[in-house]
């Protein structure tokens, strides 16, 4: 029974990670980015299968600083700082989501 329950949870963190994701992708992302084809910005399927998440973090929060780190000339992209600890990891989830 306990793992049953465990299970469970288990399932409603992560549907809700991934809703979560989805809304702050169609907030903030959309216009730049795609799920799967190239968009102004990589698609997030290209992302995901080129970067592990503490650079997906460190891209979205800081762009001017880890562009060049992630083999970019520049960077357009602004940053999003003002995002939650909670959110960065939902839409990091929701962007690994695509990966092949």
């Amino acid at each position: 029974m306990y793992k049953n329950f465990l299970i469970l949870l288990l399932f409603l963190h992560t549907s809700l990670l991934a809703n979560e994701g989805e809304t702050l992708f169609k907030t903030y992302c959309w216009g730049c980015h795609h799920q799967t084809s190239m968009a102004f910005g990589p698609s997030f399927q290209q992302i995901a299968n080129t970067r592990n998440s503490g650079e997906i973090i460190a891209q979205i929060v800081d762009p001017t600083n880890t562009a060049i780190t992630l083999g970019y000339e520049r960077s357009a992209m602004p940053a999003f700082n003002r995002l939650t600890s909670e959110q960065l990891q939902a839409l990091t989830s929701y962007i690994q989501s695509f990966k092949d």
